[in-house]
């Protein structure tokens, strides 16, 4: 499919600030984003909006829930509106989400006290939880089948993701058993580098992966597990894609082309995801899709990584966090931001290869007009502005990990069946 050009004002911002980084200068805060009015949701862009759905690929609620509420819903009656949150339902009905990737994500550093997978396993059950106190509104799924059957039904699919390959503590074995209890994809590393795989924002040990970390990949396409790439280093990802035979995804990963940050994807990696038929579901923190801001947060993972060591307990690291956040402030960016690595993703790795993985709950700081799971209307309204058709936005939405999806589901049978 053809691709609209990017628009002459970003292209201009893009080359100043390369030149100025080059020569050692600190770019001029280009006016662009008071430029860029706010996107105002047509009558247009609902109805298009609303004849699909979305397909979020990373949301941190579980751990929101569990770090903010002891993990009780009596605590965040998520039925009504939960100010702290960014997601609850009535907002997930009104952004129209019909399938999401929850996050049952704990930190790297529980690998080092031996409780890394009993507390992953603790999130998938606060997952189940939710669907059972909740069972109108949402329903377990694994299988594209099951999304759609849910769809039918009016409900949001619900699927689970581990964000890293910690939470397995170096084990096939385990991976075999998160996969039992309902995960559906794996990020291979979060912040940390592991055993067998290097991550994007620690000190490389391994340039990518260990033969260990190879046959991790392998079995996870055996299973039928999605191989998530985000928070990976490019030389993991990299090797990663020589070994799957499967898709892979980034389930919450920018561009790096507009902003430079380690844990956004360089232009030679999405053209190898085009190759493997993969799909990058572009991430919402403003520390990685506002350029400015993802320079100023290029150490963060080392600084969080410093914050646990001196605070072990979550709300006192959270807490810590906070504060740093606060004594280093970064710009939100905009809509306009998020949208700008959409079109460039769509422009390197093509149409068929981006997605949408807002990262919600689990960020400290979101673009303007993205608050919370009932904004993505105005990425649709802003796709529209840029020339996109209303096809290629619900490919965007949900469209193209479907077929990531049915691809890696039908790898897996044919691994499973010895053909």
């Amino acid at each position: 499919m053809n691709h609209p050009p990017t628009s002459n004002r970003l292209v201009i911002k893009t080359l100043v600030i390369a030149l100025c980084y080059s020569a050692g200068m600190t770019p001029p805060r280009i006016a662009l984003a008071a430029e860029r009015p706010k996107v105002v949701v047509t009558a247009a862009a609902e109805k298009i909006h609303a004849a699909g759905f979305v397909f979020d690929g990373h949301n941190d609620l579980p751990w929101a829930l569990r770090t903010d509420f002891a993990s009780s819903f009596d605590q965040a009656n998520i039925s009504g509106h939960v100010p702290k949150l960014h997601t609850d339902i009535p907002r997930l009905r009104q952004g129209n989400v019909g399938a999401q990737f929850w996050s049952v994500y704990v930190p790297a550093s529980t690998i080092n006290d031996g409780k890394a997978l009993a507390t992953t396993i603790e999130q998938i059950e606060l997952v189940k939880g939710m669907v059972k106190r909740y069972p109108e509104t949402f329903e377990l799924a694994r299988t594209v089948s099951d999304i759609e059957r849910i769809q039918k039904q009016g409900k949001i699919a619900s699927l689970m993701g581990v964000e890293g390959g910690h939470s397995i503590e170096d084990s096939i074995e385990n991976l075999r058993r998160l996969h039992r209890l309902g995960a559906g994809y794996m990020t291979l590393t979060h912040s940390d580098t592991l055993a067998w795989a290097d991550a994007a924002t620690d000190e490389a040990k391994h340039h990518g992966l260990t033969e260990f970390g190879a046959e991790i990949v392998r079995e996870m396409n055996r299973l039928g597990m999605l191989v998530d790439l985000s928070h990976v280093s490019d030389e993991t990802m990299r090797d990663t894609l020589n070994v799957t035979t499967a898709p892979v995804i980034f389930s919450h990963s920018s561009a790096r082309q507009i902003a430079d940050h380690p844990r956004n994807v360089p232009d030679d990696i999405l053209k190898q995801v085009k190759q493997n038929g993969g799909v990058v579901m572009v991430n919402f923190y403003s520390g990685f899709v506002h350029p400015e801001s993802a320079r100023k947060r290029a150490n963060m993972f080392q600084v969080n990584r410093e914050l646990r060591a001196k605070f072990p307990l979550e709300a006192d690291y959270k807490a810590a966090r906070k504060r740093w956040d606060t004594e280093h402030p970064i710009e939100p960016g905009s809509v306009h931001d998020v949208v700008d690595h959409i079109d460039h993703i769509a422009k390197i790795a093509g149409i068929d290869h981006v997605g949408i993985g807002s990262d919600y709950d689990g960020i400290t700081l979101v673009p303007t007009q993205l608050d919370d799971v009932s904004t993505y209307p105005v990425i649709t309204q802003e796709l529209l502005n840029r020339g996109y058709t209303a096809e290629q936005i619900h490919q965007f939405m949900s469209g193209n990990i479907l077929r990531v999806m049915r691809a890696a589901e039908a790898v897996a049978t044919k691994i499973q069946s010895g053909r």
